[in-house]
């Protein structure tokens, strides 16, 4: 490395910017209301998906020195077209980016406007904030930045002050569970899947390769000091998400006495704005997120145009920008909870092959980089993958429920688990039979 191993605490802390948004502060919230006296292992199990496997996809990124594309076409060129699209589309205009829009219309609007007024207040909000995001992502400025560099850290800041202050003056008692987190296995399982709601580790192989071109221009070298480097960075700002996570969760559970049950995250946030602040407090809360949002969703339509402009490069940024903010706009009017409940079947399907990616890329070596295993791998984790998006999205299949409800950790919505090691097994036996077929790096 040319330069200290300072330079590398910029970068993660660019990398904890990325990754901090509506989510990351409404799920992990909820999670506390909904887990009660089993909050703790319900927050081990969070932090799994929320820290460490967004931590892990940058790594891999790192460790393989490809972009996601690259590294999905391991397993085959139109399979990595379909995974890299489908993962944009969850983080883009499908789910992540009408969430930043509704979870600030939660907190900094809502709160002022009557049952009778908020489908009209959200849809004129809507329109307001994707015209906004819109015009900031086609506009070859510095402004998004430069409010990201201020709006986070007072963010931080406001947060900081409300969880010094939950701490010492608790809300009330943690209440009893709700039954996905009846038993510490059950809570530790079920904040596992929660975790999969901040999207993080989806979005990890997006902003992984920014990572690895930022490490390199501070002066790693060869791929070894690249891919630690992007650990390195990747720790620092799973560090922070995680000290943010811990203390959402134990404000969220004990918020129930004071506030009731909530109907999402963002309820909780300005509930307890306002009891340890007063009207002040939400004020500020609103206002912060509300920029914090809007940063973020510029942020998505840009990545997302990006990478859609180089995929069909007969349709232009300017117009998959359009595009992506009318299209984020009408999934916002379903509103915030909707979106939340939408978006679980999907991520119950992307989320086993995005682990079983992260698997197949650190182990490359071990098992000589055979496409076999990378194929057998993914193919195994697909179906069950395919069949918990499903029966999580209501669909009754009849005797394959009784099939899928009968393999080890499906009780937990992890029977992917098993189908993905017997493909890795089966890969690993079918490269003894075919030793040209290695991923070429």
């Amino acid at each position: 490395m040319k330069k200290s191993a300072n330079s590398l605490i910029p970068i993660g802390l660019m990398l904890f910017a990325l990754f901090f948004g509506a989510g990351n502060l409404i799920f992990p919230v909820f999670m506390g209301q909904n887990s009660g006296v089993n909050t703790i292992p319900a927050t081990i199990g969070f932090l799994i998906t929320g820290v460490g496997l967004p931590i892990l996809g940058v790594a891999a990124i790192g460790y393989s020195g490809n972009d996601l594309q690259a590294l999905a076409s391991r397993i085959h060129p139109k399979y990595a077209i379909f995974f890299t699209v489908a993962l944009y589309l969850t983080i883009g205009p499908a789910f992540a980016i009408p969430r930043t829009a509704t979870t600030s219309f939660e907190i900094a609007i809502s709160p002022f406007f009557g049952s009778a007024m908020k489908s009209s207040a959200l849809y004129i909000f809507c329109f307001l904030f994707f015209v906004v995001s819109w015009w900031l992502s086609i506009s070859p400025n510095k402004l998004v930045s430069r409010i990201g560099k201020v709006i986070t850290p007072v963010l931080l800041l406001f947060l900081a002050l409300l969880f010094i202050v939950s701490t010492i003056h608790p809300m009330g008692p943690w209440q009893p569970a709700a039954d996905s987190y009846r038993d510490t296995m059950k809570a530790l399982t079920q904040g596992f899947l929660d975790g999969y709601g901040t999207m993080d580790a989806l979005a990890a192989f997006v902003f992984g390769i920014i990572v690895v071109n930022s490490v390199r221009q501070y002066g790693a070298d060869t791929n070894e000091e690249v891919a630690l480097s992007t650990l390195k960075s990747g720790l620092i700002a799973g560090a922070c998400l995680g000290i943010i996570y811990i203390f959402l969760c134990f404000l969220g559970a004990s918020s129930v006495t004071e506030l009731g049950m909530q109907e999402n995250g963002a309820g909780v946030l300005v509930g307890a704005a306002h009891y340890y602040f007063g009207s002040y407090g939400r004020i500020v809360m609103g206002v912060i997120v509300l920029l914090a949002c809007l940063t973020t969703s510029v942020g998505l339509i840009t990545a997302c145009a990006e990478y859609f402009s180089r995929l069909i490069p007969a349709l232009s940024y300017t117009l998959w920008v359009s595009a992506f903010s009318i299209i984020s706009f009408f999934v916002a009017l379903f509103g915030l909870t909707t979106i939340i409940k939408a978006a679980i079947p999907v991520l119950m399907f992307l989320y086993p092959l995005t682990i079983s990616l992260v698997i197949l890329t650190f182990t490359h070596s071990l098992y000589g980089g055979y496409r076999s295993v990378y194929r057998t791998a993914t193919l195994f984790t697909f179906f069950p993958s395919l069949y918990d998006g499903l029966h999580t999205a209501g669909l009754s299949l009849g005797g394959l429920d009784t099939f899928m409800a009968s393999l080890p950790l499906a009780g937990y919505g992890l029977s992917w688990v098993s189908f993905c090691l017997a493909g890795l097994i089966l890969g690993i036996i079918l490269s003894h039979f075919q030793p040209a077929k290695a991923v070429q790096e």
